[in-house]
């Protein structure tokens, strides 16, 4: 059992074998946060070398996160029942098989279909792997060290994947950059092995398998997240939107029903009962939804007005991934002296300043002066948010529950980016028509689309500073911490401890004996 490598009070991480685990396990992370960014860069090359239609090479992003949101809590609950270690070989098996045969795609449909496989695999493999860290890891201070890294490679995932896009897509082509996959999937498969101990399936859930309730919240799933993806295409007010969004309400509360009745649930609604679990998935959902946004703009302003090439507008994220770690190292630093909800509101607080100082770029800008200053403040940001969110979205969960937790955390992490993508792109889309339609020269009225969208991801951002208010707060392990945090903590929060932050109750942190 992984829950098994360290005695109850020893720290794993002080081991060799603890820190050839943390570090396998950021390999699957690095795998799952690039995977959007890295091919975004690659798409205009990818739509001339396989004949895609403007329509349609949408989908090569929007294939993968579909699969990808619409498949994560099934993949999630399978964690806790088949095994962790063997859930997450399955799904990084199929991650990087298809991943070569996307590489290797002749047509336009070859490459989709891959693209949907593989989100199909990520959603396998990323709650597995979360799930992991988080019983492997037990004790106080070991979960807030490796969750703090796991939440360090969200915040620089984006980063480093347009980075990366746009070296590989400059330099061997597009079609390596999905072939890098394959030997970062072989080291995980290896490292599985000789660093995971294998779990027992856990047959009475297995037997009583909650069968309408993963085809309830699948269903779900893949039908929001298509009906946000095809929305700035179809238009929000259009039949087609209405109708999808009101069939995945109707799945959706057609799963709470069934999961209330049902003996075996595969969402078990008493996870929620967790302390803050909810506000902090949201402040997730609103924080990608933001801070993926303006990575997809700016890629496009320096690229399309601008004039940057692929490999000049990956470099120009070199800086703002560097701040990015640095702030992630040094706010998991943090969490055991002031707790995670302060750090999500700061976080927040500081990358809404530099996400408005973005949406003012003019027509006629200067990296230097007009990306570069707000971008660095917004990674600021950023990497204590992302740090702090990824802990306290995995506080206080119980073994048996962590891989419903992580993928919980994880979905809101795919549902955010469909979420920012599709308003904010219909933002921006209706604002730069309006321009054209008003006789303004093109790269004018893009750049007035994309201040639209950019300003609307600060909104975005600044909403986590009142829902961070209520997400759960934990310091890990108390002060000269010796207990082991296996079953969970009490997530609330002591009247004097959030650091200045206004207390909503009076209770504090605990973690039982």
């Amino acid at each position: 059992m992984t829950e098994a490598i360290a005695p109850p009070g020893a720290s794993f991480l002080a081991t060799r074998k603890g820190q050839l685990t943390l570090v396998f396990l950021l390999v699957v992370a690095l795998l799952d946060f690039i995977g959007i960014a890295i091919v975004n860069v690659s798409l205009p090359t990818i739509q001339r070398d396989l004949h895609f239609s403007q329509q349609n090479l949408q989908w090569v992003i929007s294939g993968y996160v579909v699969t990808y949101g619409g498949f994560m809590l099934l993949g999630g609950r399978l964690a806790d029942l088949l095994g962790r270690r063997v859930t997450l070989v399955i799904g990084t098996a199929l991650f990087g098989i298809t991943a070569v045969l996307g590489g290797a795609a002749p047509n336009a449909g070859t490459l989709v279909g891959a693209r949907l496989a593989q989100g199909l695999g990520a959603a396998l493999m990323t709650p597995a792997a979360l799930s992991i860290l988080t019983t492997s890891f037990n004790t106080g201070t070991d979960r807030v060290k490796a969750l703090g890294a796991w939440g360090a490679m969200g915040g620089m995932g984006g980063v480093l994947g347009v980075l990366l896009g746009g070296v590989i897509s400059s330099g061997p082509g597009w079609r390596w950059v999905l072939y890098l996959n394959a030997p970062l999937c072989g080291v995980v498969l290896i490292a599985a092995y000789l660093l995971i101990s294998g779990e027992a399936p856990r047959r009475a859930g297995l037997a009583s398998f909650d069968v309408p309730g993963a085809i309830l919240g699948t269903g779900g799933m893949v039908l929001l997240i298509y009906a946000l993806v095809k929305a700035p295409d179809n238009g929000w007010g259009s039949g087609q939107t209405i109708g999808e969004l009101a069939g995945a309400t109707a799945l959706l509360t057609a799963l709470v029903i069934n999961e209330l009745r049902h003996p075996n649930p595969v969402l078990p609604l008493s996870i929620f009962k967790i302390k803050g679990l909810a506000a902090t998935d949201l402040a997730n959902v609103l924080a990608l939804a933001g801070f993926n946004s303006v990575f997809f703009f700016i890629t496009l302003y320096m690229q399309e007005v601008l004039h940057f090439s692929a490999l000049r507008a990956g470099a120009a994220y070199v800086p703002i991934a560097l701040i990015v770690m640095v702030s992630s190292i040094g706010g998991s630093g943090l969490v055991p002296r002031v707790g995670t909800r302060p750090l999500i509101i700061a976080g927040a607080v500081i990358a809404t300043g530099g996400m408005y100082w973005v949406s003012r770029i003019p027509l006629h800008g200067s990296y230097w002066s007009d990306i570069f200053p707000p971008m660095m403040i917004m990674g600021l940001g950023l990497g204590l948010v992302f740090v702090g969110v990824q802990i306290a979205g995995n506080a206080g969960v119980p073994p048996d529950k962590a891989g419903l937790a992580g993928a919980l955390i994880t979905a809101s992490f795919q549902l955010g980016v469909a979420l920012g993508l599709a308003i904010l792109s219909a933002l921006a889309t209706a604002r730069t028509n309006s321009l054209v339609a008003t006789h303004h020269a093109l790269p004018d009225a893009l750049v007035g689309g994309y201040t639209r969208a950019l300003l609307g991801a600060t909104f975005f951002v600044a909403a986590v500073i009142l829902i961070g208010l209520r997400a759960a707060n934990t310091k890990g392990e108390p002060p000269g911490g010796t207990s082991a945090e296996i079953a969970g903590v009490a997530i609330t929060v002591e009247a004097n401890d959030t650091a200045g932050f206004p207390a909503l109750n009076d209770e504090e942190t605990t973690l039982p004996g």
